[in-house]
């Protein structure tokens, strides 16, 4: 593959690990995304309620983000989440630029309600305790 074939590619994934729930931005591509942007079509809580996660700085720019790489963010623990009639049904815009200047859109649809009968096991932290 060369150079110019290697594009970024990225994304906005909820993430559902044993009843918590965990937002990623993801350079899915084989080169850097510059500039990137996430929008989300409503506002969301996480933290018990506490903390605007949909307008966190992380989601207003990320000037690089380097190819095959994730950043990962705490949501919520999902039954919090649910207790609290947070939207389900989400959409994330995702706007970047590749190297050479050109704007990519994607448009990422999720919807929660598909974790909400899902049972799960806290298992303890390793180590103990």
């Amino acid at each position: 593959m060369t150079r110019s074939e290697r594009q970024p590619d990225v994304i906005v994934d909820f993430l559902f690990e044993e009843g918590l729930f965990f937002i990623a931005v993801k350079n899915l591509g084989d080169a850097p995304a510059l500039d990137v942007v996430i929008t989300f079509d409503k506002k969301f809580t996480g933290l018990e309620g506490t903390k605007e996660i949909s307008t966190l700085p992380l989601f207003r720019k990320i000037p690089f983000l380097g190819p095959q790489r994730e950043i990962t963010t705490f949501l919520d623990r999902s039954a919090a989440y649910f207790h609290r009639r947070q939207p389900t049904r989400l959409h994330a815009t995702v706007t970047f630029k590749d190297r050479a200047g050109t704007a990519h859109r994607t448009v990422v649809k999720h919807d929660l309600n598909i974790y909400k009968e899902l049972g799960y096991i806290r298992r303890p932290p390793a180590g103990g305790a």
